[in-house]
């Protein structure tokens, strides 16, 4: 594959997921609070269920994707861009497992505001990181 190729199935995939972080932090996160208290554990079920439908697919492609390109654009790529790339992908990762998972196991159990608000506040870290890889893929496609 060549790797004009790559950067772009990179890009897309970060592009996706940009998006999709965003309507989660913006839109669907705050709306937590909305739920009633005698709903929620069926919400968040439901919310759980679909939502790995549309995420986990496209975060283990955008891992393969990005260890990837790292290994394909060693030399072709200004200043490790390819390795920021992937950095930022363990990032997100990161965050998801250790950060974002123990705040929805917490919110399995019952309706909790101080768990909503952790997770809308600690979600900009994957939101920013997911931008930036967008904006550096972006960028290094236009050059």
């Amino acid at each position: 594959m060549s790797l004009r190729l790559l950067l772009l199935l990179n890009f897309a995939a970060a592009a996706y997921l940009t998006g999709l972080i965003w309507t989660v932090q913006v839109v669907h996160y705050p709306s937590f609070g909305q739920v009633p208290k005698a709903a929620w554990e069926a919400f968040h079920a439901a919310h759980t269920r679909r939502m790995s439908y549309v995420v986990l697919a496209p975060m283990v492609a955008e891992l393969v994707l990005a260890v990837w390109l790292a290994l394909a654009g060693r030399g072709a790529l200004p200043a490790g861009a390819g390795w920021w790339s992937l950095g930022l992908v363990v990032l997100v990762w990161a965050v998801t497992f250790f950060i974002s998972v123990p705040f929805h196991n917490r919110l399995a159990a019952g309706y909790d505001y101080i768990a909503i608000d952790g997770l809308i506040r600690t979600n900009w870290f994957r939101t920013l990181a997911w931008t930036a890889r967008a904006g550096l893929l972006g960028w290094l496609l236009a050059r």
